[in-house]
């Protein structure tokens, strides 16, 4: 599967946040990257301001240009606001989803949880990372997979992280999507906006 492999700690300094997770270089160097990342800042294009609003929603769901430009298209063809559909479609994803429910520390680790088909969805085995999840489904830990320490380990991290569209099971290690979140329920900093104008041009 196609991935970004490139320098994670240059894209957290870019945005000044942790795209990947925690980031030891924004505490170490609050700067952006590169010989410029001290200076002055000049002021951007409206062009180059929507283009970095739209990489920075890529990097955080870990979704590529095409995968990306096609959940567009798809939540403009949806009724309602197109930059929270887009946000609602890419939370709904069973990666992002496997991350929210705490099962791994960061997106890319619920990713490969995902791949070696260590996550059920309604009781069958699922390792499709961008597998669109419906209300009503049932997000679970298969059987084999429950003792990873890994996934105990992140539990342990996040377990007081909880969202109200999903709910979780302790006990059974199970989880619900219950509906699509609001986009003030979203905690991710990104205008949506910026990227439909974008893709508007």
């Amino acid at each position: 599967m196609a991935r970004f492999t490139g320098p994670k700690a240059k894209v957290g300094r870019r945005y000044n946040e942790p795209i990947f997770g925690a980031n030891a270089a924004i505490q170490r160097k609050p700067y952006g990257p590169g010989m410029h990342g001290r200076g002055k800042k000049r002021k951007s294009s409206e062009y180059a301001v929507q283009l970095s609003e739209k990489q920075k929603a890529k990097y955080i769901y870990g979704v590529l240009e095409r995968q990306f430009r096609n959940l567009f298209e798809k939540a403009a063809a949806k009724g309602g606001v197109t930059g929270e559909n887009l946000l609602k479609m890419l939370e709904s994803r069973l990666d992002n989803t496997v991350y929210r429910l705490g099962l791994a520390p960061t997106r890319r680790g619920a990713r490969q949880l995902v791949l070696h088909k260590h996550i059920t969805v309604n009781g069958e085995i699922v390792n499709i990372a961008s597998y669109s999840l419906r209300p009503g489904d049932v997000v679970s830990v298969a059987t084999k997979s429950q003792a990873l320490q890994v996934i105990h380990d992140s539990l342990a991290a996040k377990g007081a992280t909880r969202f109200s569209w999903l709910e979780w099971d302790k006990a059974a290690f199970t989880g619900r999507f219950i509906t699509s979140p609001l986009r003030d329920e979203i905690p991710e900093k990104i205008n949506e906006q910026l990227i439909v104008e974008l893709y508007s041009k």
